[in-house]
């Protein structure tokens, strides 16, 4: 399902697995694929290891979901997460879902969504098991988010391998004289890989990282609308 700027979606977050120091961020992330019409935090707002989430909740307009830990080792905040999910998926009037999670519990969760149409965007650490990484038409890495500190010369780990990504997209976004289209390529790689960012190789546009690989030859071709753009067209070397 193609993402638009006036798609309404629901944010679930789950608060024992996630970061509420990066949700201004998050927030603005998601606003590149919709407008967030429900913010919802789920936790046992009871005890002092969400102290960092309750900060934020009323300023950033969350409305927290209170889910008492009934049972030691048991994650009832999943289950309560889980059900709300599927009373606003049946109750209608939304695009897509942002899950914000490190938990595999959700995997289920995106794919019973997906088919329902509708699209699913997870939001978690590096630490994120692959199943529920997979299960989302996209999936944002957490720590791409934070703003780059002047002393941070450390690279960011890599999701994946990027030449074999970016060669098979290629292939397969290719037209008959072996030209692709840049928009293509980069849906091709989101869905190859839902993962997928170039922010995860140290680049914030597709563009500026096909630019550096060698093994790809870059065409720009003027709008014929007149608006002074250009289409970028990729091909393997």
């Amino acid at each position: 399902m193609a993402n638009t700027a006036n798609d309404n979606l629901a944010v679930l977050i789950d608060a024992d697995n996630a970061q509420a120091s990066i949700i201004h961020e998050l927030l603005a992330e998601v606003s590149r694929y919709g407008t967030a019409s429900v913010k919802r935090a789920y936790g046992d707002w009871t005890t002092t290891s969400l102290k960092k989430w309750k900060n934020v909740l009323h300023e950033m307009a969350i409305q927290p979901i209170q889910q008492f830990s009934y049972t030691t080792g048991k994650n009832s905040t999943d289950s309560a997460l889980i059900i709300d999910a599927m009373d606003l998926l049946h109750a209608g009037g939304l695009n897509g879902f942002c899950l914000v999670s490190s938990d595999s519990d959700f995997t289920r969760l995106a794919t019973r969504i997906r088919e329902s149409g509708l699209s699913v965007y997870g939001f978690g650490e590096r630490k994120t098991p692959q199943p529920f990484v997979a299960a989302c038409d996209k999936f944002i890495y957490s720590d791409i988010l934070r703003p780059p500190k002047p002393t941070d010369t450390q690279a960011k780990p890599k999701a994946e391998p990027l030449t074999p990504m970016i060669r098979a997209a290629v292939t397969a976004a290719a037209q008959d004289d072996g030209w692709a289209q840049l928009s293509v390529v980069g849906k091709f790689l989101v869905k190859n890989s839902p993962s997928f960012d170039p922010r995860n190789y140290g680049y914030q546009k597709l563009g500026e990282l096909v630019r550096k690989q060698k093994y790809l030859t870059i065409k720009e071709i003027p709008n014929s609308s007149g608006s002074g753009g250009v289409n970028i067209l990729i091909r393997l070397k």
